[in-house]
């Protein structure tokens, strides 16, 4: 199965935040070990970096983009995902551009903590408690 990963799934690993760093470490796991693979959208990497950079040090943010670089298909983005964003009239645009990254890379789910900001999206739009609760 394709997965694509909100950043924030990955700032509950990274800054091992409680009460979530299990589920989303565990959905980590799965993709480390072949059972999924993991898929983030180009625009994730530089803020992911950024955030690690701001709360850590430009140390650790090389380590994390080096690591996701290794394990994660990372989806080019463009003017025409972009424009597709805008229309799709939902409250956040950068959860939007996720959404139409997800659909260019034909990923099957999006995981994220933030269901609400997803409504109406043409994906399937999981938490990583409800992921891991499938059969």
């Amino acid at each position: 199965m394709k997965l694509v990963l909100d950043v924030n799934i990955l700032l509950d690993v990274v800054q091992k935040r409680a009460p979530f760093y299990f589920t989303s470490a565990t959905v980590l796991s799965k993709i480390l070990e072949n059972e999924h693979a993991g898929y983030l959208p180009g625009h994730a990497v530089t803020t992911l970096y950024y955030l690690v950079q701001r709360y850590a040090d430009k140390a650790r943010a090389d380590e994390v983009i080096d690591w996701l670089l290794v394990h994660f298909e990372i989806i080019p983005q463009d003017k025409v995902q972009f424009v597709r964003a805008r229309a799709l009239a939902m409250p956040d645009f950068e959860d939007a551009a996720l959404v139409t990254a997800a659909e260019a890379a034909k990923c099957d789910i999006i995981l994220t903590r933030n269901l609400s900001d997803f409504q109406g999206a043409p994906v399937v739009v999981m938490s990583p408690e409800e992921f891991l609760a499938q059969p």
